[in-house]
């Protein structure tokens, strides 16, 4: 063979060699997972990581009524206005709704002192179950019962069958410890996936705001609340003609949380034809009372102050806001004031907020 055909295929083998070799450097690069860049790391300066890592969204349920009580709920983003420690914000998120879905959670005194109504007020919960609680997937509850103890009943569930079934087997006795009950539905439930924006979080308390068997404080669950996004509301049983100290309780719970007090009892027998004015020591009574008239009054003020609160749950405004002022470590706490463009208004919400709530 002569030295050039040599040469010849020396130069062949060799190049089908490299491109062997080639070819299995490609596959095994297809088999292996793409390498990935280094990730430069997360840092306050970054916009984004600044917003997730620094900022709280604030959220603020908002209700407004006219002179007469009666929901105003044809206002626009442009009618509020909304301060941070007297600052001005920008409304980010704005909505008025109607049915929007809510948790509730619906907090009975079981104490001696709610004895003398306990007929109406355990109907009135009922009723306030049947019509809060539809059935529907959006709209969730669950069953606190308090009286030496407070005591989870019916965890949270969408069907108020198990909670009505319930709430018909209850009975008085005992003493009172609101506040526990309070702290428990904060802290002591299941929760709904989305809380506290998608559902919001409402308690109910059907009582008359006393506490006498609590470990905690008012202060204390006040601020749990606040930091849980809850909005409280009262139906008091305090009966007629009495100075009732709870009453204070339950109006501070209300104010600082964003809702409001019933009292279906108060003065319910001043227009009812047969009312005696005519003092007693029976029961819980400041005067003896009529018969079929005034039992139809009290029953027409349950259902009225149970509109009134349902009503109100599920057609508040809701603001969502990002404060333009930076965390005081020393002060955490921060007040805030809602204002609506209108004459004869009233509104109602939460007083303020502690950032960078865990939800």
């Amino acid at each position: 063979m002569n030295s050039w055909l040599v040469r010849r295929k020396s130069a062949t083998w060799i190049a089908f060699s490299l491109l062997a070799a080639a070819l299995c450097v490609v596959a095994q690069q297809a088999q292996a997972p793409p390498a990935q860049p280094p990730q430069p790391p997360q840092t306050e300066t970054s916009a984004n990581s600044s917003i997730r890592v620094a900022v709280e969204e604030v959220i603020v349920p908002v209700t407004v009524t006219d002179d007469k009580g009666r929901f105003v709920s044809n206002l626009e983003q442009k009618d509020f206005e909304i301060l941070d420690e007297d600052k001005p914000q920008t409304i980010r998120y704005f909505s008025r709704e109607r049915s929007q879905p809510v948790v509730v959670g619906f907090l009975m005194d079981l104490s001696n002192s709610s004895r003398a109504q306990w007929k109406s007020f355990q109907n009135a919960t009922v009723d306030l179950v049947l019509t809060l609680l539809p059935g529907k997937e959006k709209y969730s509850g669950y069953l606190i019962g308090y009286g030496n103890q407070a005591e989870l009943m019916v965890d949270t569930t969408t069907d108020p069958e198990a909670m009505v079934g319930k709430i018909r087997d209850l009975k008085p006795g005992g003493g009172a410890s609101l506040y526990d009950a309070i702290y428990m539905a904060c802290t002591s439930r299941a929760l709904i996936k989305g809380e506290p924006v998608e559902p919001r979080r409402v308690l109910i308390v059907i009582g008359d705001g006393n506490d006498n068997a609590s470990n905690r404080t008012l202060n204390e669950v006040i601020e749990i609340a606040q930091r849980n996004l809850v909005t409280i509301y009262g139906i008091s049983t305090s009966a007629y003609g009495f100075k009732n100290t709870g009453d204070e309780n339950l109006v501070r719970l209300a104010e600082e949380t964003g809702g409001r007090v019933e009292y279906p009892l108060q003065e319910v027998y001043k227009d009812v034809s047969g009312f005696q004015s005519k003092p007693s020591e029976e029961g819980n009574f400041a005067f003896k009372v009529g018969t079929g008239g005034f039992a139809s009054a009290v029953a027409s003020s349950v259902i009225r102050s149970i509109s009134n609160v349902a009503g109100e749950v599920t057609t508040q405004y809701i603001i969502r806001y990002i404060p333009n002022i930076e965390a005081d470590p020393e002060h955490p706490y921060r007040h805030i004031n809602i204002k609506v463009a209108l004459p004869n208004v009233t509104v109602r919400a939460r007083k303020g907020y502690y950032p960078n709530v865990q939800r």
